[in-house]
């Protein structure tokens, strides 16, 4: 951006200019100065009889009335703190008389003893009164001296009470206080023609720095309407300005991208770990925006956990999502604010220009629906196509079908066996809830899912699950089948407040104990580090209840999490092991998993084993028990007993339960 800078002269050119330019303003705002402190000068006489009135009100009259209405007269005691209070200020002059009147007219207290008056009950100035009002004017003397007085009409207010009870009528002398208005006039008239004296030839010695300054001050202002205040980066106004001006500059045969990324679970980062904390994690997002974009892409805070790219140059949709892979990939790198750890998620919505649309507002909104696309899809990113349009009540439509088939038991549980691989034996099943719609089919996970995250029904689907496996395990032991069942909880359950509770009481309702029942937490749960969780987890441990960590290694724990989590169990995520047969690094990362679980105190589980080259290497390496396609894949328990009927360490563990 150029702009066009202002042709201002110089040197002593400058200071002519400034003479012959300014000499008659200056010499006319005096005159007009002086002409209005003349004609004010009455004001202010009034408005300083009125702070003398407030005084005399404050410091005299109302700590003297006992608070009934002036109507009902003056008591003794009233009457007499009056004169006490008035005599001194009256006598010294500075009071020219006093009177109290009821909201009537009638006078129940006159300093001269007399109850008559000319001023009338009914005049506006008295009215004003009444109403609340203060009413100031120069009035002659009432006593006949022909002076002139400032006659001060204001409501009188007790002390003991607060509330209004009549009139405060009062004449102070005008001469002695316009004597004092003229002198601070004169006063000041002197000082204003020196000020303008000094002012005048100032402002010609500081004209330089001055108009510099200006230019400096309209560039920060103009800076600071443009971008964000927290991070540095153009504000929403800014970056549209922006975009509309690079997607007029993309050259024929060319594209540009705009790209809307909202972070994912950041209002439980402000809840969890405080808003200091998130306005940080803003400013890094913000740096790793910036780090990885190039050269003359424009990255914007749109507001919020809301940022904006533009690409306003590239040859084509690959190109674009090279950058924004990169992009994707420095953003998702852990983060560490303080004693806290956390995985940056986001959903990305790409729009391109001119294949999405030729038109700003069109292009954004069409990354914007591909951004809320990506939302419910679990933190992908998503390049916007036109068969997306017609799914914008998707995630509505999921959400309401699966309160529905949470309500009508449409769902039903799949269970796949933890194998100990020693022996060969189960112990313990995983419970993996399934989907039949009646309608649609089966229901991936991966798409309802994620709506019971981001909503409230995570919570009874959990309820159900927890439920459910209880029941079906009440069935397989009644045919001597005594495996203990796994159930996945979120990072929602674990901060629910009742979480705990309702877990005992469904454990009790089905007749259980607590370690017939096995929960299982990812990392990103883990370390929400609410007070909440962790209270939660406290509670469940010390009822007996084992915690799983799951996925181990693909969040964003850190070994000293194990150090305040009492975990029976970690399953090592199956990025770990899925490739043992041939990655030396995986078989010592796993190795040292095993290792640091084992000293901790807690059995190991490997997740994603589908041979048997790999089942063999874990059994030789240490681990307790293997769980995988190789095994078996989720399947109803009944269907379990075929393959895995009742064994001798079921046995076991029945006699061990009596």
């Amino acid at each position: 951006m150029t702009s066009r800078r202002w042709a201002v002269p110089t040197g002593p050119r400058l200071f002519f200019v400034y003479v012959a330019v300014s000499l008659v303003p200056i010499v006319l705002l005096g005159a007009v100065l002086m002409w209005h402190d003349e004609q004010t000068g009455g004001e202010r006489a009034l408005a300083q009889g009125r702070a003398q009135a407030d005084v005399i009100m404050q410091m005299a009259v109302a700590p003297a009335l006992d608070g009934r209405p002036l109507s009902e007269g003056l008591s003794d005691g009233e009457m007499q703190r009056l004169w006490s209070a008035t005599d001194l200020a009256v006598y010294s002059g500075s009071l020219n008389a006093i009177r109290l009147r009821a909201f009537s007219g009638e006078v129940v207290f006159a300093d001269n003893g007399t109850r008559t008056d000319p001023l009338s009950g009914d005049s506006p100035q008295f009215l004003l009164a009444v109403r609340g009002g203060t009413s100031t004017e120069v009035v002659m003397a009432p006593s006949g001296s022909g002076r002139r007085v400032i006659r001060v009409l204001q409501p009188v207010i007790p002390k003991a009470t607060g509330q209004a009870t009549g009139v405060l009528e009062l004449y102070l002398p005008y001469a002695p206080i316009a004597a004092a208005v003229r002198a601070q006039q004169h006063q000041t008239q002197l000082y204003l023609a020196g000020g303008l004296g000094v002012m005048y030839l100032a402002l010609g010695l500081v004209s330089w720095s001055t108009t510099r300054r200006l230019r400096q001050y309209a560039a920060e202002q103009t800076y600071q309407a443009r971008h964000d205040s927290l991070t540095g980066l153009p504000n929403r106004a800014w970056f549209r300005c922006q975009v509309d001006e690079a997607l007029g500059r993309v050259p024929d045969g060319a594209c540009g991208a705009v790209v809307l990324i909202d972070l994912d679970h950041f209002k439980e980062v402000n809840d969890t770990v405080g808003h200091q904390a998130g306005d940080e994690l803003l400013r890094v997002v913000a740096r790793r925006l910036s780090e990885r974009v190039r050269t003359d892409d424009i990255v914007a805070r749109l507001g919020g956990d809301e940022f904006g790219i533009m690409l306003p140059g590239v040859s084509s949709r690959d190109e674009a999502l090279a950058v924004l892979c990169d992009v994707q990939s420095g953003l998702g790198e852990n983060v560490v604010l303080g004693d806290v750890t956390l995985t940056v998620e986001a959903s990305i919505g790409i729009a391109l220009f001119p294949e999405h649309g030729t038109e700003l507002s069109d292009v954004l909104h069409h990354a914007d629906t591909a951004m809320y696309h990506g939302k419910r899809g679990s933190g992908r990113m998503v390049v916007w196509d036109p068969t997306i349009a017609t799914q914008p009540t998707n995630w509505h439509v999921v959400r309401t079908e699966l309160q529905r088939a949470i309500d009508g038991n449409e769902l039903e549980l799949h269970y796949q066996p933890k194998v100990e691989l020693s022996t060969g034996a189960v112990h313990e099943v995983e419970a993996l809830v399934r989907w039949n719609h009646p309608v649609r089919g089966p229901v991936p996970p991966a798409e309802f899912i994620p709506v019971a995250e981001s909503s409230t029904l995570i919570h009874p689907l959990t309820s159900w699950v927890i439920r459910r496996a209880l029941a079906d395990q009440r069935d397989w032991r009644a045919r001597g089948v005594d495996w203990r069942v796994s159930v996945n909880i979120s990072a929602h359950n674990i901060e629910s407040p009742a979480f705990a509770g309702e877990v005992l009481t469904l454990i009790g309702s089905a007749d259980a104990r607590p370690d017939d029942l096995n929960l299982e937490l990812t990392e990103t749960a883990i370390v929400t580090n609410s007070v909440i969780a962790d209270e939660t987890i406290a509670r469940l441990c010390a009822e007996g209840l084992p915690i799983s960590l799951d996925d181990f290694g693909t969040g964003n724990t850190g070994l000293q999490q194990l150090r305040h989590v009492p975990v029976a169990e970690v399953k090592i995520d199956k990025m770990f092991v899925r490739d043992l047969a041939v990655s030396e690094n995986d078989r010592d990362l796993v190795t040292a998993m095993i290792d640091i679980t084992h000293r901790l105190g807690a059995r190991v589980v490997a997740e994603g084993i589908e041979d048997a080259r790999c089942a063999d290497w874990l059994r030789s390496a240490g681990c307790d028990l293997g769980q995988g396609y190789y095994f078996q894949r989720p399947a109803r328990w009944t269907d379990l007993l075929d393959r895995y009927p009742v064994g001798a360490a079921s046995v076991a563990r029945q006699v061990a339960r009596r």
